[in-house]
């Protein structure tokens, strides 16, 4: 009896402590907003912070949590495969998206990461390969726990100035918008609906990116603050450097058109059009201000410091006068968020899909090994000594670098063992110029050595469409299919660390965090803070020493 009573007693106080603590618990948030900077290293926010106002970056570091030690932890490190994490939680061997492109391994055929013929832009011209839905992502996302948990009622879109940027942070039951580059508007496509809503009607009616047309984009600082800047002159000659400052938004037929509305992704202009485009959805979405007492969620995606590192590299004038405009922009946009929704109210979460290696030309300058590989090039010489020592035209069936398929059933025809062809391919790829390791199908299905870039590598690895032969450049190169001065995708520190702020007064604990951390951890993180059950596949952790 005396021990009966002690477990009721027992039981009496763990009740009433729950109570308690239910009672002590800060109200949720009414919106949660993540954004995204496409292709920024916390290298440049860490090293340009002193000129920075008060109400951007400075305000988040201040008032936020701040971790140095955050990345994308897995080795194929691009657009499409980063989004993907942010809001699942997951890596690209239980997500999906393993690129931006791929190879379907049955049909050899290129894919896109957002590409769904069953669907198009509403009021836009669509290409086969355009992004309309996220058909391709495998799992679901914080977004689609909010819906679900609130019976539809909570509110999930995402703006971005890529497609990829949008939808794979809307997930599968949010809303996407994005910008169209031969119109300039943003649109989303009848995957989420019919027709759009009126207030994208009023916005599209307004043409405020026709505004634009004529002027210039000239630094925003005084010279002696681009002092420590790469010079013009590095990249003199170099074919791919485009125009620099002063930059003129213009088109080739001298009116406004669709040349006119590409060339403002490389420019702050993109991202002036994508916030206010962010704050029409605010408005005419009604976020924050759910009728239904549920927290809505906001993800907006900040595509132009990507372009714009590709074309000048992240080491320019430009890409630094870019990262002082975007501060700016968002000040503005949290100060919107402070009159509109309330600073008690809001949650901010700003992290980015992946960073940016140098230019190889600045490299070099440094005294490092740096440079371009050709893919095309790689791939051609890689058959041809494959067809020199067994005998055998086209083992290479497909390549999309990191990725290259082999064609083992003519291999097998031949008499040629798997593992043989993979090891005869890897020892040759070894041995050329920018090629630091090559990962096979048989090494990843049996498991890599617990190695940091082994570890990478696995996750990045998906056993259903990820290629036969996994290849990681050497430091500073990197693989290059275009004309852009350099190129992001590797595992290393430079593209891997990333920001990761979070910026909620009655949630998150200010501070600067030592702590390792990854991109993986903010959707976890943010179910737990709305007391929702994490995205299925997250393996992230819940990030509680940035949290009151």
């Amino acid at each position: 009896m005396t021990f009966t009573l002690s477990r009721l007693s027992l039981g009496a106080f763990l009740l009433a402590a729950s109570f308690s603590a239910s009672a002590a618990l800060p109200a949720q948030p009414k919106l949660v907003v993540v954004l995204v900077v496409d292709g920024l290293p916390n290298e440049q926010v860490q090293r340009y912070r002193e000129q920075f106002s008060a109400g951007g970056f400075n305000r988040l570091l201040r008032q936020g949590a701040s971790y140095s030690n955050a990345h994308q932890a897995h080795g194929v490190t691009v657009t499409a495969v980063g989004h993907a994490a942010i809001l699942t939680g997951a890596y690209p061997y239980q997500h999906g998206v393993i690129g931006n492109n791929w190879i379907d391994p049955a049909t050899r055929k290129p894919v896109y990461c957002t590409e769904d013929t069953a669907y198009t832009y509403l009021g836009e011209d669509t290409k086969p390969a355009d992004g309309t839905s996220p058909s391709k992502l495998k799992v679901g996302t914080l977004g689609d726990e909010m819906r679900y948990a609130s019976g539809n009622r909570a509110k999930v879109i995402a703006v971005s100035g890529k497609d990829r940027g949008a939808i794979l942070l809307a997930g599968k039951s949010g809303t996407a918008y994005m910008y169209m580059e031969k119109s300039g508007n943003f649109a989303s496509s009848s995957y989420y609906m019919a027709a759009h809503p009126e207030w994208v009607q009023h916005y599209q009616q307004a043409k405020g990116q026709d505004r634009y047309y004529g002027k210039s984009w000239t630094p925003l600082l005084a010279d002696s603050a681009y002092a420590q800047d790469a010079d013009d002159a590095l990249y003199a000659g170099i074919e791919g450097v485009g125009q620099r400052f002063r930059f003129t938004h213009y088109s080739e037929t001298g009116s406004i058109d669709a040349d006119y509305y590409t060339r403002l992704k490389t420019t702050p202009v993109l991202d002036e059009l994508t916030l206010a485009f962010a704050r029409a959805a605010i408005e005419g979405e009604n976020l924050g201000r759910n009728s239904a007492g549920v927290a809505d969620l906001l993800a907006v995606s900040l595509s132009a410091h990507d372009y714009i590192n590709h074309a000048f590299g992240p080491e320019s004038k430009m890409s630094h006068d870019h990262l002082q405009r975007l501060d700016r922009m968002l000040a503005g946009f949290f100060d919107y968020l402070d009159q509109r929704v309330g600073a008690g109210n809001v949650l901010v979460v700003l992290t980015a899909d992946h960073g940016f290696p140098n230019t190889p030309e600045f490299a070099k300058a440094a005294h490092l090994d740096a440079g371009r590989i050709d893919g095309d090039k790689l791939a051609a010489v890689l058959d041809a000594h494959l067809t020199a020592t067994h005998g055998v035209a086209k083992l290479v069936a497909a390549t999309s670098l990191p990725n290259i398929h082999l064609d083992y059933a003519l291999a097998a025809k031949a008499g040629l063992r798997r593992d043989e062809l993979e090891h005869s391919a890897a020892r040759f790829l070894l041995g050329q110029a920018g090629v630091a390791e090559v990962f096979t199908r048989t090494e990843f299905e049996a498991g890599l050595p617990a190695t940091r870039l082994a570890t990478l590598m696995q996750r990045a690895w998906n056993r259903q469409l990820s290629g036969d032969l996994m290849l990681v450049t050497k430091p500073y190169w990197h693989f290059s299919g275009g004309k852009s001065l350099t190129s992001h995708g590797s595992p290393y520190a430079y593209d891997t660390n990333v920001p990761l702020l979070l910026m909620g007064p009655q949630w998150i604990r200010p501070g600067s965090q030592a702590s390792y951390a990854e991109v993986v951890d903010i959707a976890p993180t943010l179910a737990h803070l709305l007391r929702l059950r994490p995205p299925a596949a997250s393996e992230g952790r819940v990030l509680t020493e940035a949290l009151r």
